[in-house]
């Protein structure tokens, strides 16, 4: 036998005009009040009867009262009636202005450099959004997991998502530290690794990823082997400065270990290019405010930094 998926209508229908006429008792106040014509609301409540199979007034020429049915009905209807106007009150200002929780999910190395600096701004200038920034490597899918926005490298988001360019393209970078490389040898091609200890990363799906190079317009992937593995970029960082091994990671995020002399450059010919790092958010046919604010605050973030790098290499002043 086929069931019938079709949904029920009407279920609400003269509500509100039931209301109205219980807390007035009242058919032409009720009118008034909703901006209709006495017939209209006498209608109402009639269609609503039937449909509950019970009176709910008693109607006299010069008074109206409630049945107990109606009295009954009145007691549940008018406060589930009211949860329904917050509700949609709540969604309301959920899609007008900026307000409620935006949550985003980004890697843990993504968060020092790309949103320490804007967290606080955004908080100050949004008080009514509630910011959370859930650290992990995980591909997470935004919608079943309930996140507004996401932070990645660019060759790890979907074709169907929106991306906004946070990075320029960086290099994957191979480091190691100085005590580690006075005694092994330094690498000089891309097979010399096997010779070394190289700290791994295992993905979000269980498997663990290889290390990636450029040899000419070639792309090459290297199976290595070490004592270490991780699950994230700033924990094989550490463990390369304290000499376990060496870690292939993000450029920016070796910089300061770099510059500070912690970890030494390596195979830099081999370094393969990638394309950055990117917000991404799925397409929206009316995008919430929150999120809105969020990527024009970013934006704009992004224009002040680039104003005042072009202003450090003109040497002009503000």
């Amino acid at each position: 036998m086929k069931q019938n998926f079709t949904v029920r209508q009407g279920a609400l229908d003269g509500i509100e005009s039931f209301l109205s006429v219980a807390r007035h008792l009242s058919f032409r106040a009720a009118a008034t009040e909703l901006g209709v014509s006495a017939s209209a609301i006498s209608q109402a409540v009639r269609t609503l009867e039937a449909r509950l199979g019970a009176a709910l007034f008693l109607r006299t020429t010069r008074s109206v009262g409630l049945t107990e049915a109606g009295a009954r009905f009145l007691a549940r209807a008018k406060p589930a009636f009211e949860e329904l106007v917050a509700a949609g009150q709540t969604a309301r200002d959920l899609g007008q202005r900026p307000t409620g929780l935006l949550r985003v999910t980004a890697p843990r190395a993504a968060v020092p450099i790309l949103l320490e600096p804007l967290i606080a701004s955004f908080c100050q200038a949004y008080p009514a959004v509630e910011l959370e920034i859930a650290a992990n490597e995980e591909l997470v899918d935004l919608a079943a997991q309930g996140f507004d926005a996401g932070i990645r490298m660019g060759k790890f988001i979907a074709a169907d998502m929106i991306a906004m360019r946070l990075s320029p393209p960086f290099r994957l970078m191979v480091v190691g530290n100085a005590d580690y490389l006075r005694v092994h040898k330094r690498p000089e091609r891309i097979d010399d690794l096997a010779q070394h200890a190289c700290l791994r990363m295992r993905r979000s799906d269980g498997a663990i990823a290889p290390w990636f190079f450029a040899s000419g317009n070639k792309a090459v992937e290297a199976i290595v082997s070490g004592p270490f593995i991780a699950n994230d970029f700033p924990t094989l960082l550490g463990a390369a400065v304290r000499g376990v091994g060496l870690a292939q990671v993000p450029g920016p995020i070796a910089a300061q270990a770099v510059k500070g002399g912690k970890l030494v450059p390596l195979l830099e010919p081999f370094a393969p290019m990638t394309p950055g790092m990117f917000l991404y958010y799925p397409r929206h046919r009316q995008m919430p405010p929150k999120l809105r604010a969020f990527i024009d605050h970013l934006k704009a973030q992004q224009d002040i930094a680039g104003k005042i790098r072009a202003m450090a290499k003109t040497g002009r002043r503000s």
